[in-house]
């Protein structure tokens, strides 16, 4: 058996866009007629750009081989180039393509993803969720509202969720890491006071940010924040600076989760020695697919860390997640979406049922893709999957995080 075609879909999410602009799909097809699916997650240059480095990484490391040969096509890929360094959009290329490899290893075995790497350690997986606005919710509104925030959780709560999360703390910029505002300060804590009154003990909060704090401003945010008992703070300083990542970690009681923009063991190992993090989010359409995400839960399990898997991206990317979850001990949880386009591009295969996700039994990845409906919503924009905003944190008026897929300017 050999890989001999490659497909790739780039398609979109109807509005308002929970999990990106677009998804990056790829479909790859042997010679003996079994095909696999996966997924490129958020690559840091545009569709039509990133389609021709995943033809390039597929025809040079991995036309006409055996997709047995998972470890062989990552060396090829890692080292090409002369590099032997971690290229996040190299690796976020392969990383799709290697999963939809475990995929067709799968379904010509008959058997799911997990029983190949490991077997089944877990029988369910906890899931969780960022909060997002209710159909009587203002969308504007929203994301400023520790009251919406609260009546959300407590929606999510009792349709079985344990954990939930929000970001409040103001918006990720260019221009790396900065102060908050002592407004965005006060309205974080707010947040989680709403939030934790709301849901009580019934379920942990996961206070979610993107690298964009300084040092200082992240340890004077987690302060704020501390009473109201967080189980993580999430990537509160730009995620390549692990040393000023430790110092954050030295000085909150709050674990610190990272790892959705990093790729492959030679990233996150750093983070485990310095003791930066102690939950890590790996992002298997970026840290290099199944294989190489298996050996990032390995190092962590010498670190006593855990591993939360990172999503938002589409459900391939998610079903990869799950069958990773399925074969490690450390699992936290994994990041779920629920909206009935994610539900759709896989026929429901996957369902999160009273905040868990029962393990799929089919052979692959477990999933059935609709590959009409993923071709009837095509990308037609100019802009990345996510965007930097351009523009400072402002200390005069408020600043917002819109659910990480704000308005375009049109």
């Amino acid at each position: 058996m050999k890989l001999q075609d490659l497909d790739v879909i780039i398609t979109a999410p109807p509005a308002p866009g929970w999990g990106g602009r677009y998804w990056i799909l790829v479909k790859l097809t042997t010679d003996t007629g079994v095909t696999g699916w996966g997924e490129c997650y958020a690559a840091s240059v545009g569709p039509e750009a990133m389609t021709h480095v995943i033809r390039d990484v597929f025809e040079r490391h991995m036309a006409d081989e055996n997709p047995e040969n998972i470890e062989l096509m990552f060396r090829r890929t890692y080292s090409s180039g002369f590099t032997q360094r971690p290229d996040l959009t190299v690796m976020g290329a392969f990383s799709g393509l290697e999963i939809a490899c475990w995929d067709i290893l799968g379904k010509d075995r008959d058997r799911p993803v997990h029983a190949l790497i490991g077997g089944r350690m877990n029988d369910r997986i906890r899931a969780y969720t960022y909060l997002y606005p209710l159909p009587h919710h203002s969308m504007s509104e929203f994301w400023a509202s520790p009251e919406m925030a609260a009546e959300s959780a407590a929606r999510l709560v009792e349709q079985g969720y344990t954990a939930v999360k929000f970001d409040p703390a103001g918006p990720y910029t260019m221009r790396g890491g900065h102060m908050p505002a002592m407004r965005d300060i006060s309205t974080s804590a707010a947040f989680c006071k709403a939030i934790r009154e709301a849901v009580g003990d019934s379920a942990d909060l996961l206070f979610g940010t993107h690298g964009q704090f300084t040092t200082a401003g992240a340890i004077r945010l987690a302060q704020a924040i501390e009473p109201y008992a967080p189980l993580w703070f999430e990537e509160p300083v730009p995620p390549d600076n692990v040393n000023e990542m430790t110092k954050v970690a030295s000085a909150t009681k709050i674990p610190i989760a990272t790892g959705e923009r990093l790729t492959t063991k030679a990233e996150f190992a750093p983070v485990l020695r310095s003791g930066a993090a102690s939950i890590l989010q790996p992002a298997l359409g970026r840290s290099g697919g199944i294989w190489e995400t298996k050996k990032i839960a390995t190092l962590a399990e010498v670190y006593n860390a855990q591993i939360a898997p990172h999503l938002y991206a589409g459900p391939i990317e998610w079903a990869a997640n799950i069958q990773l979850a399925a074969s490690i001990p450390n699992i936290l949880m994994a990041e779920s979406i629920e909206t009935p386009f994610h539900s759709d591009l896989i026929k429901g295969t996957i369902q999160v049922e009273e905040g868990f996700i029962s393990l799929p039994t089919a052979a692959g990845l477990g999933i059935e893709v609709d590959e009409a409906l993923a071709r009837a919503h095509p990308f037609t924009g100019a802009d990345l999957h996510l965007n930097m905003q351009e523009t400072p944190c402002s200390y005069v008026g408020p600043n917002s995080f819109a659910g990480g897929a704000p308005p375009l300017d049109e």
